[in-house]
This record gives structure tokens, C-alpha cells and sequence, in this order.
């Protein structure tokens, strides 16, 4: 179904200063890749140049989408959550989730048009003849994620399914499910999704009670409550469950697929009891679901399922990373975007001298979180690629992403909804959908703690710290343009060793892991690009986040004129695509 979103109420003079100093300045039009031309240079040193040159028009035509009819689409389906039903209207057992259009519309975007489940796996989609790597599809996903958050989550949890199928799965099981789960056609697409979560053991595995049974034709027959599990009415999920008779803690639990349609067409024994009540990602659907005998198949080891599902969730990880990072950038374009319209006391916003602090207070950790996203996705491909020690950085940058940035994304979409003031706290505007979907990011998936400690498990059981220390290290190279960052580097390093024997410091360590990590980066990306605002950048993370300083010492100004080029207008040029 295609819906024709209504025309912005100012009209293509969105994009322009209002003449009129009542006017609220409104961005609905704009082109979000436009918009944002560091991304633009971003992309062209991450990604091969062919296959930019060809995403070129589709990356154009996404920012655009989002900026405008995606918006507005995600705005509906907000407004408009998911319904059960248990039974039809001739009075029989028959559960359904009822969604918005808006919401089956993003659908066919995300999963038909762009692929985005898929583009990993196979060739074919938006017309490449080979899998793209992951930095194209994070590209993608973080302009997708600055209109709609939601969606975002089944996206991410097909792509994983699919991954974890293919690695640990057996040839019947993933020949049965693949091409279904990697369609563009939304007739035949199988959307995935994990059942994990218990209301008695949460992040804690090895206290796992659902059960599986094991039946005479191979499969499992699986049993118990799963208290949170997202797009519940997915095709396919992997499920977690404790094997009869096996042995205690995490040896006994193992991974299953659980089908919702069997292969005889009937429905699977399974029921959603209930959908939840959620603060934000509102659009999509999250339910408790009762498991009554329902059938499963095992998949990889037996007794080493959590491992297999942790590959799944730490994907889900990188890609709850992405998502933050997207929304800290919208945050801040639609911030940049009233700065330069707004007019207060005879000037415009955006030159008084203490919101353009501000403002920059906004974009430090958006701008660390997106060189993060595309150092981890680099780090997933040579991983992938089977490189020596990919894995071990691929490991802890997850995590150092997950961890930081979704936090930092709770407070810059709380900042930057300052910038619009009071309608900034009106649900017609997008700052509150931000500021509610934000805090999702440090909950699913693994709250803070829990993903603070695996940085620590990623150094214990991986070598992850030599492996991060050798990384960082090459993209300072001789450090000139960081001096202070090899010794800061060896500090941190020794703080994160002492985690490990004093874990109350996990998240005193993963930050400053993440803050060099990111320094690094940004001061690598200067001088491929030649952009010396992010060497500025790199600078201030260094200054505010790792380095001893004085609190009462007067910030620089040469520093904040070398950021400049930072707060550009990003409605100039941006309008929105025909």
C-alpha cells in the first residue's frame, strides 16, 4: 500500500528562513544525505568507490524519503501501535497483529525496495550483483533511522537471524529458510526475530527455564514464557531454551529456530499473550509469548547455544550502535536547522556565542559514534574475511559502541530538543519520538552494565586489548597530530586489565577505551580527507573526555572557529527530492 504523505504546512518555504519571527522553523522536505555532506566524504572513504558511485542515487532518493514521507509515515505509526487480536470474527482461535498502514509502508521500504535485511547475504539487491559489506548497509540504516526507529529493530533482528542460520545452522534448515528470509517480496519474506528474555533471568542465560523436549522426527518441542520479545508475530525467532536432562547452567541451554507456520501449514503451539506498553519504539510490536509444546529445531552444538546466540546479539549490538548514532545526527540536524532560522533579541540562533557551544556539545559525541559505526563495520568485514584479529577488535569495538553511544544518545536527543523549545516537547514534532526511542538503546540487547562487562569478556576471552591497542595505535601513526593520546592509550589499557579484577570499574574503562578509540579515528579520517575539524574534534574528545583539566579554566576559542564548518546550515542545498 502506498500512502501519499500530506505536504509539509509552510509549503518548499520550509527550507527557507520565515519571514515572519513567529514562524516555527519546520524541516519536514529535507533531504537528510544532502544534508549532511561529511557523511557524503565519510562514505567515499569506507566504502569502495564502484559501489558508491553506485548507491550514489539510491542513498540521494533515502535521504530524501527520510527527511519527508518517512517521517511522516513514522510519525503515523507512533500515533497508531500495533493491536492483538486473539480470535477472527467467526469466533475462532486465531492471534493476529493488526499494524498501521504507515507501518506496512516502511515495512515494504526497508525489507522490499532497499533490501536491507538481505543486501549482506546475496547479490540482486538495489542492483548489485554481490553482497555489499556491512558499512553499505549501515550507511543505509542510519538515514532509514533518523525518520523510523521501530522498523529498525526486525530489520536488524532478520539480518542476525539470517547471519547466525547460515554460520551455526544445519544445510536443511538454512536450504528450507533462506531465500524466504532474504525476499524483497513482502508476500514471501520471512521476517526473524529472538525470543530470550525471561521474567526471572533477563541478561542471566544460564537461569534459562523454558524447556525443550526432544520429539521422535528430530525436532524439539519447547515450553515455558518468553516475558519480551520484539515482532512477535516474526516468521521465525531464535529461542533460547534449557534441554531435558542436560546438564546445569550454560551447557544445558541451546539454541532452537522456531517456525510460526510449520512446514505442513499449520500454525505453531505457541500464543502472544499480551503486547507491551512501551515508552518508545511504539510503531513496532513487542509481546510475551507462551511456548505450549511448540515445535523447534535445533541449531549448531547443543551445548553451546548462548555462544551461537551471542553471535546474533552482538550483531543486534553493532546495529543498536548505528541506530543511536543515527539518531544523535538527526537530533542535531533538525537542531542546526532551527539555529540558523530562529531569531531571538535581533539574532539569529546560531550566532550567539553560547549555542553554538551548544550545538557542539551536540555533535562531539554524534560525530564519535558515527567514525565508531564505520570503524566496526570495517572491523566486521575483515572479520568476516577471516583477517587475524579482526574478530578480537570486531569483539570489543561492539560493545565500546553499544555501551557509549547509546547513552550519549539519550542526553543529545534530550539537548537538542532544547533548541526548539516548548514544541520541541510536542509529540508533533519529531524531538519526542527521538527522545523516547533513545532510551531503548541501552536497554535491549543488554543494558550498560551488562555491555560494559563484555568489553571486559571480549579482553579476557578474545585478546581483545592488544589487538584494540595495535588499532588505535595505526590510526594515530606517528601521533603528531595527538601527542598526548600513545600515553593516555597505555593508561587506559592498564585501567581496563584492573576491570578485570575489579569490575565496579567496567564502565569507567569501556568509556575511556571508547573515547581514545574514537579520537583515533576522527584524527585518522582529518588526514584522509583533509578536514581539520575533525582533527578538532578528535582534540576536544581528548580535552573533555580522557585528559585531566581544569573545570574552571575558559574553554578556547581557536577552537571552536576550527569547528565552524560543523554548523553549517544543512538545509542549504538540501530541499526535498521530486
Amino acid at each position: 500500500m502506498h500512502l501519499r504523505p500530506p505536504a509539509p504546512p509552510p509549503g518548499a518555504a520550509a527550507l527557507a528562513p520565515p519571514s515572519g519571527a513567529a514562524a516555527v522553523p519546520d524541516s519536514h522536505g529535507l533531504n537528510l544525505w544532502r544534508a549532511d555532506p561529511v557523511l557524503q566524504r565519510l562514505a567515499g572513504l569506507y566504502l569502495p568507490p564502484d559501489l558508491l558511485a553506485h548507491l550514489a542515487p539510491h542513498l540521494d532518493r533515502l535521504g530524501g524519503l527520510a527527511g519527508g514521507p518517512l517521517d511522516t509515515l513514522a510519525a503515523a505509526a507512533d500515533r497508531n501501535p500495533p493491536v492483538l487480536h486473539s480470535r477472527n470474527r467467526r469466533g475462532e482461535d486465531a492471534q493476529s497483529i493488526e499494524y498501521h498502514p504507515a507501518y506496512r509502508e516502511m515495512e515494504r521500504i526497508a525489507f522490499g525496495e532497499y533490501g536491507l535485511a538481505a543486501l549482506s547475504h546475496r547479490g540482486g539487491v538495489l542492483g548489485w550483483d554481490a553482497p555489499m559489506p556491512p558499512a553499505a548497509k549501515y550507511l543505509l540504516t542510519y538515514l532509514l533511522v533518523q525518520a523510523e526507529f521501530g522498523l529498525c529493530c526486525p530489520v536488524s533482528m532478520t539480518d542476525s537471524l539470517t547471519r547466525t542460520l547460515r554460520k551455526f545452522g544445519g544445510p536443511a534448515l538454512v536450504a528450507r529458510y533462506l531465500p524466504a528470509l532474504t525476499s524483497q517480496d513482502l508476500d514471501t519474506l520471512h521476517q526473524g526475530a529472538m525470543f530470550m528474555t525471561e521474567q526471572g533471568a533477563g541478561s542471566d542465560i544460564a537461569a534459562t527455564v523454558v524447556t525443550a523436549a526432544p520429539q521422535a522426527d528430530g525436532s524439539w518441542a519447547l515450553s515455558g514464557d518468553k516475558w519480551f520479545c520484539s515482532n512477535p508475530d516474526a516468521d521465525l525467532a531464535m529461542v533460547l531454551a534449557r534441554r531435558e536432562g542436560g546438564p546445569p547452567g550454560l551447557r544445558g541451554v541451546s539454541l532452537f529456530l522456531l517456525p510460526r507456520i510449520l512446514p505442513d501449514g499449520r500454525p505453531n503451539r505457541y500464543r502472544i499473550q499480551r503486547l507491551k506498553a512501551k515508552l518508545g519504539t511504539r510503531s513496532m510490536a513487542s509481546g510475551e509469548i507462551r511456548l505450549e509444546g511448540a515445535t523447534a529445531w535445533l541449531v549448531g552444538e547443543p551445548e553451546a547455544g548462548f555462544r551461537q546466540m551471542a553471535d546474533m546479539v552482538n550483531n543486534s549490538r553493532l546495529s543498536n550502535g548505528v541506530r543511536a548514532a543515527g539518531l544523535m545526527r538527526r537530533a542535531a540536524t533538525e537542531a542546526l536547522f532551527i539555529a540558523h532560522r530562529r531569531v531571538a533579541f535581533g539574532r539569529r540562533l546560531v550566532e550567539m556565542p553560547l549555542m553554538r557551544r551548544q550545538l557542539l556539545k551536540l555533535l562531539l559525541p554524534a560525530e564519535q559514534a558515527r567514525s565508531m559505526v564505520f570503524q566496526a563495520a570495517e572491523a566486521l568485514r575483515r572479520a568476516d574475511a577471516g583477517e587475524e584479529g579482526a574478530y578480537a577488535l570486531l569483539r570489543i569495538l561492539t560493545p565500546l559502541l553499544k555501551f557509549r553511544a547509546c547513552r550519549d544518545a539519550r542526553k543529545v536527543t534530550g539537548d537538542a530538543m532544547e533548541v526548539r523549545g516548548g514544541c520541541g516537547y510536542i509529540e508533533e514534532w519529531s524531538d519526542a519520538r527521538l527522545l523516547r526511542d533513545a532510551h531503548l538503546g541501552s536497554i535491549w540487547e543488554g543494558t550498560s552494565n551488562i555491555v560494559a562487562l563484555d568489553v571486559l569478556r571480549a579482553a579476557q576471552r578474545e585478546g581483545s586489548l592488544p589487538v584494540l591497542q595495535r588499532h588505535v595505535l595505526e590510526l594515530l601513526g606517528n601521533a603528531g597530530a595527538l601527542p598526548e593520546a600513545p600515553a593516555a592509550l597505555e593508561r587506559a589499557l592498564a585501567l581496563a586489565a584492573q576491570a578485570q579484577e575489579r569490575p565496579e570499574l567496567a564502565r569507567q574503562a569501556a568509556s575511556t577505551l571508547y573515547h581514545l578509540t574514537s579520537a583515533a579515528a576522527l584524527a585518522w579520517e582529518a588526514g584522509q580527507l583533509g578536514l581539520p575539524e575533525r582533527l578538532a574534534l578528535a582534540r576536544l574528545v581528548l580535552r573533555h573526555r580522557v585528559l585531566p583539566r581544569d573545570p574552571l579554566a575558559p574553554g578556547t576559542p581557536e577552537t571552536e572557529a576550527e569547528l565552524a564548518p560543523l554548523l553549517a546550515d544543512p538545509g542549504q542545498g538540501a530541499g526535498a527530492v521530486a
